[in-house]
């Protein structure tokens, strides 16, 4: 399905999502998806991008738009995209049920054997996009392989996404380099509520490195070491595709930086995406001046 004499830095699998997001502020109707969010970072970043993900033909728009940033992506047409409902509750942006009215269906082995990579991201939006058959290919390459836990605990029950106990979680994260999740999840995967207990206790199943994030920030596990950074968003508009973007940014910045170094690119990073609805689309110069006025 795709070419394999290519090399990527970057590889992000998983399945756009068009999502309606109801809050406080309205209703409106977002492109989405880690897949979308992770290639929006990594491209600007200038890195070599490629997607695999699955999708309604009446929103290739976003493959197109992808594309246009010199993305090659490698897109399943299905009858449906997946279509996802956030209703914000409350204030608090941490509070959020997440409604699935459709599904573009599960990833296959195939769409992934023949890419080169450098790294892989998976960000499924639940269980049973990405199963264990594709996490094994991926695990056979010789690259940095990254995954975001709700791609395994989410569980859609009777069309609203909820955690649920991951019965692979010993075979999964066996193959992961890198794990992200936020405090919630960490405390549902580990029964701590201490994010940095959560993380060495993760860590001892598999993952190098543990990303873990929180209202206020971004703390990373790598080497035995603990280190922190802060979110500092000018305003609260866009907190859909915070830890997406925040994994993308962080792996993407890994490739070529210190755990320490890739933390803080990914806190900045994610900090402006914050500032807006859908993917980061700033420049990488303001990303460099809010570290240099915020982080330094």
């Amino acid at each position: 399905m795709a070419e394999s004499q290519k090399m990527y830095d970057v590889v992000f699998l998983g399945h756009y999502t068009k999502d309606t997001i109801v809050s406080a502020a309205g209703t409106r109707v977002v492109d989405g998806g880690a897949c979308n969010y992770g290639a929006n970072v990594a491209a600007r970043m200038g890195l070599r991008v490629a997607v695999v993900t699955r999708l309604a033909e009446e929103d290739f728009h976003v493959v197109e738009a992808l594309q246009q940033l010199g993305v090659d992506v490698f897109a399943r047409a299905t009858p449906h995209s997946t279509c996802l409902r956030l209703e914000y509750p409350t204030s608090n942006v941490d509070e959020r049920v997440i409604y699935v009215t459709s599904t573009a269906g599960p990833f296959t082995p195939a769409e992934v054997e023949s890419l080169q990579a450098r790294a892989f991201v998976i960000g499924a939006s639940m269980r049973g996009e990405v199963g264990l058959d594709v996490i094994e290919e991926l695990g056979r390459k010789d690259a940095l392989l990254a995954a975001d836990v709700q791609s395994f605990i989410r569980v859609n029950s009777n069309g609203v996404l909820v955690p649920e106990p991951w019965p692979e979680k010993h075979q999964v994260m066996a193959h992961l380099d890198v794990l992200k999740t936020d405090a919630v999840e960490a405390e549902l995967l580990t029964g701590e509520t201490d994010i940095k207990v959560a993380a060495q206790m993760i860590a001892d199943l598999g993952p190098q490195e543990v990303v873990i994030t929180h209202r206020n920030g971004v703390l990373v596990y790598a080497d035995g070491q603990f280190h922190e950074a802060g979110f500092f968003p000018a305003q609260l508009v866009g907190r859909s595709g915070r830890g997406d973007t925040c994994i993308a940014s962080y792996v993407s910045k890994r490739l070529s930086a210190s755990p320490a170094e890739a933390i803080i690119w990914a806190a900045a990073v994610t900090s402006l995406k914050m500032e807006a609805e859908g993917p980061f689309r700033r420049e990488i110069g303001e990303v460099e001046d809010l570290i240099r006025r915020k982080y330094s």
